[in-house]
């Protein structure tokens, strides 16, 4: 027996909104709770429990960037997808960079989209089931204290929040310290796909961690020439 998954969606043009969430739950047998602007949307979000958001960028009261920023304060892994008529590529940048899945440009159709959600659900199974090498979640780097669990550097007593995938990155950086981590590697393990977008969006969060790491002169992540990056600690 299938369980239902509960999603999501905040959308403020209602006929979308009602054809988007009839065909999902017919077709795709979730349970969708509609919301026509941000604001409603977190209010829903912080009292009950969604398996995966579906955010419109351009709503009234909240958009849907911001919503995607309160959403990621209050859960780091719940699948996020950002549907909006903007398809630039500052667009796609921010949408990735505030920790969205996925992004999907209007307009769309309602098919496609559910093999997102379909794709997406999947990953987060497969993360959750498989049984899997337990990994360290605590790591000295230098000077610096990495806690993966609570996504926080800290140094003579001041924290860093981190990002999830700025936290997942320096967690894969420092499994393989002094040594490569290859690019299509973190690309497919935190993205799971190694395109140029996704490439430029991880050169971003890589320019982050160097910030981040830069008080102290014995750390420095490098690049690696035709390679991937190295995370080197003397």
């Amino acid at each position: 027996m299938n369980v239902i998954k509960k999603i999501l969606l905040a959308e403020d043009d209602p006929n979308l909104g009602e054809i988007l969430s009839d065909y999902l739950e017919l077709k795709g047998k979730f349970e969708v709770k509609l919301c026509a602007d941000g604001e409603e949307a977190i209010r829903i979000f912080n009292r009950e429990d969604f398996d995966l958001c579906i955010l419109d960028v351009m709503m009234p009261k909240k958009d849907g960037f911001t919503l995607g920023k309160e959403i990621r304060k209050v859960n780091a892994k719940v699948p996020i997808i950002f549907a909006t008529a903007k398809g630039m590529m500052e667009d796609k940048a921010e949408a990735f960079g505030l920790g969205g899945d996925d992004y999907i440009t209007k307009p769309f159709r309602v098919e496609e989209l559910l093999m997102r959600i379909n794709a997406l659900l999947k990953r987060v199974l497969l993360t959750d089931d498989q049984v899997q090498e337990k990994l360290p979640d605590s790591f000295e780097i230098g000077e610096y204290h990495f806690d993966y669990t609570s996504q926080q550097i800290s140094r003579n007593g001041l924290a860093q929040k981190l990002s999830t995938k700025e936290a997942e990155l320096l967690r894969m950086l420092c499994l393989k310290k002094n040594e490569v981590l290859t690019r299509e590697e973190a690309l497919l393990k935190i993205w799971h796909d190694d395109n140029y977008f996704n490439g430029r969006s991880m050169d971003v969060f890589l320019s982050k961690l160097r910030k981040y790491l830069r008080d102290d002169q014995k750390v420095e992540i490098v690049n690696v020439h035709g390679r991937g990056y190295k995370l080197l600690v003397s």
